[in-house]
């Protein structure tokens, strides 16, 4: 259902999904990278997407949204509730999802829609530490094209995230000047 839900929405709006079937089999349960992220479109984009992939999908995302008040609504599509004042070691508890789940966690290690000086670098540490790869998924507004730019191997952070940058370099948000093309 999750598939058709994502085809009628790319469809409406004008949106493609751009990548390939050997990316996407790459893909399977790494941590992924959703940037980037500056707008709360995005959000509806990148799990249309990942339902268009037909990829496994989880995100953490505030305890408030899985609350029974929300009937399941966020936690269907694929929120982990998360409370930040009980959860002290979010890598910690992300691996363990990772090693006991066959799923992708995706991420948004901007942390914010707002521009950020540098990406936090949790994404990193919890593929590290889990032993799986980071996948990149991307949403080019100007092109209205979404899919995944690459998957990497968590080799040594600066390496990595040198790499992740030049890859997003040409990748256009939907509010540009709060993308920040320096990550690190």
């Amino acid at each position: 259902m999750k598939y058709y839900i994502a085809k009628l929405v790319f469809f409406v709006t004008g949106w493609k999904l751009e990548t390939t079937a050997e990316l996407i089999e790459r893909a399977k349960n790494t941590v992924t990278v959703a940037a980037p992220h500056t707008s709360n479109q995005d959000f509806i984009f990148s799990l249309g997407a990942f339902w268009l992939m037909r990829l496994p999908l989880k995100f953490l995302i505030k305890d408030r949204y899985t609350k029974w008040y929300f009937l399941g609504f966020f936690t269907w599509l694929g929120g982990i509730g998360v409370s930040r004042i009980q959860r002290k070691n979010l890598v910690g508890y992300s691996v363990e999802l990772l090693e006991m789940t066959n799923y992708n966690l995706m991420l948004a290690p901007e942390g914010t829609r707002k521009k950020v000086d540098k990406w936090k670098t949790g994404f990193y540490h919890i593929a590290k530490e889990a032993g799986v790869n980071i996948s990149l998924g991307y949403l080019d507004y100007s092109m209205k094209r979404a899919g995944l730019l690459a998957v990497l191997s968590p080799d040594n952070l600066e390496s990595t995230l040198s790499e992740i940058e030049a890859y997003y370099a040409p990748v256009k948000g939907k509010k540009p000047e709060n993308y920040n093309l320096k990550i690190y």
